[in-house]
């Protein structure tokens, strides 16, 4: 885990405890309904930087005899929980609360409050996000915002980019909210605007949900890595045919590979071992997130095959 990852979190963390706490102290005194959605909203976002924290500090662990390739995966695994959260607890409790106020609607009182608070806000939000976005386009060099999204191994970054992101879209809706209801003199405006925050986190929610599935489930490396690795078998002397190359995260810095080969048939013992030993040095040496390699020697009409299993 690079350290500006978890320097985003700590960064996010900070922020959205004080911003939480002052919208909560907003809300009670002015009775806006997005303000409430707001001060949920920040203490999910909140709840879900110290489980990121608890994740990296799991997945920390050495690998031991039941979990023989370490822990790697319980990062993506309290990222999706994470996705869970903002889902169940800031987007289902934000829609209620402003259904219940446009069912009954209450006027919003001393808004000069709120508006403050959202302009506190938004500074804090902004340099949280500002930081994320820094870190992630660090990540992704050249590659595209979308596909690095798609493709990123880290769930860590991208989870506090879109929390973040999310963040700053909802305090948009909620002065929006405000500013119609003063203008109008409808408070039902203040509960549209909750409502429209609870829906924002929950489509930010199914999205990182879906991003952080295929990483829980096992995501292959880039087909870059993969291609090149199957390169780099196909010129070895020894090597007649590379079946296939299978590789699996383990983690955002943990890849294991497994090479599928069918030898040259005047190929020895000794030439195959060989031929190993420079594959294995080479895959580490232009790769070093690959920490296990597996090299299997069969030929193509059985690759990919298991065993038979006998009665």
């Amino acid at each position: 885990m690079a350290a500006g990852s978890k320097k985003i979190i700590y960064a996010a963390l900070a922020g959205n405890a004080l911003i939480s706490i002052t919208k909560f102290i907003a809300s009670a005194i002015t009775g806006s309904s997005a303000m409430m959605s707001e001060g949920i909203h920040s203490l999910v976002d909140t709840g879900n930087q110290v489980l990121l924290l608890y994740g990296l500090k799991r997945a920390k662990r050495p690998a031991d005899k039941n979990f023989p390739f370490g822990h790697g995966k319980e990062i993506y695994f309290w990222s999706f929980v994470v996705a869970i959260l903002i889902f169940a607890v800031g987007s289902g409790i934000s829609i209620y609360e402003g259904i219940l106020h446009v069912v009954y609607p209450v006027p919003v009182e001393r808004p000069i409050i709120n508006y403050i608070v959202l302009g506190l806000a938004m500074i804090f939000e902004g340099w949280a996000w500002w930081m994320a976005l820094k870190e992630f386009r660090r990540l992704k060099g050249n590659t595209g915002y979308f596909k690095a999204v798609k493709e990123g191994k880290d769930p860590t970054v991208f989870v506090v980019l879109f929390e973040d992101s999310a963040a700053l879209l909802g305090l948009a809706v909620a002065a929006l909210g405000l500013a119609l209801g003063q203008i109008t003199g409808l408070a039902v405006f203040d509960g549209i605007a909750s409502i429209l925050i609870g829906c924002i986190l929950g489509g930010t929610a199914v999205w990182l949900a879906y991003e952080t599935k295929g990483l829980l489930i096992g995501e292959a490396a880039s087909p870059e890595v993969v291609d090149a690795i199957g390169e780099m078998a196909g010129r070895l002397v020894t090597v007649e045919t590379v079946n296939e190359v299978l590789t699996l995260h383990m983690g955002p810095d943990y890849v294991l590979v497994n090479v599928s080969l069918d030898f040259v048939d005047e190929a020895s013992a000794a030439d195959i071992e060989h031929a190993v030993e420079c594959l294995d040095r080479g895959i580490r040496s232009r790769f070093p997130l690959v920490r296990r390699i597996f090299i299997e020697a069969e030929s193509p009409e059985h690759a990919g095959e298991a065993p038979p299993i006998e009665s």
